[in-house]
């Protein structure tokens, strides 16, 4: 089974991801993450990623899919992907079925786990961790058991990531929209595309994805 995971920055994307890869057996595929693999590898394609990173420039469409074609070559891939960050064009996502066609295998489902804009902010700007041990907490919905003291290390000194403020944020999701909304009709034209409510307890986010896998066991 493979599948795209659609969903905004601090939407919840990266927590079911790991849930459905532990669950099913599924391998989730970061395109970050494959980059930096291909290129620790010194592949061919790995060093012309390389290459281009070095000179501080956007690796292309084309060096993107030639590293997800290898990467679906290899064994821990057989029962299924995740497709996480990727793709994030019509142009991508045209060449990812190719791809997978070419490989006798199909996109079973392209799912946008969905969270309004003001909830995403709310979210990402109330973030902040412990100094000393890295334990996460938020304002709102997470803060320590007795305030101003961390729950696992007992440290009073907490921090928040530069970038958690809410223009940044908003940007982000600009950005997020402006390139996923031709996605959306891309895939509800081939049948594949499901929406899940991504306000939901992470649990309940869980057994809506699991529900709509099983639909295809």
């Amino acid at each position: 089974m493979n599948l795209v995971l659609l969903g905004p920055p601090g939407g919840g994307k990266g927590t079911q991801a790991k849930r459905l890869q532990d669950k099913y057996g599924l391998v989730q595929l970061s395109t970050g993450d494959m980059l930096r693999a291909a290129v620790a590898s010194g592949s061919e394609v790995g060093k012309k990623a390389k290459a281009v990173m070095d000179a501080g420039q956007l690796v292309s469409d084309e060096i993107v899919i030639a590293i997800i074609d290898e990467r679906l070559d290899q064994p821990d891939v057989a029962k299924g992907a995740i497709f996480d960050g990727f793709p994030r064009t019509v142009a991508q996502a045209e060449a990812l079925d190719a791809m997978m066609t070419r490989k006798g295998k199909k996109l079973d489902f392209a799912i946008e786990i969905r969270v309004p804009d003001a909830y995403i902010v709310e979210r990402i700007t109330g973030r902040y961790t412990c100094g000393k041990c890295g334990a996460g907490y938020h304002e709102k919905f997470q803060q320590p058991k007795l305030a101003g003291k961390c729950d696992a290390c007992g440290g009073t000194e907490f921090v928040r990531r530069p970038d958690d403020n809410a223009e940044t944020v908003n940007k982000r999701l600009e950005a997020y929209h402006a390139q996923t909304a031709p996605l959306l009709p891309y895939y509800e034209a081939k049948g594949a595309f499901k929406v899940v409510d991504g306000t939901m307890d992470i649990a309940d986010v869980t057994r809506e994805l699991e529900k709509i896998l099983d639909s295809v066991r």
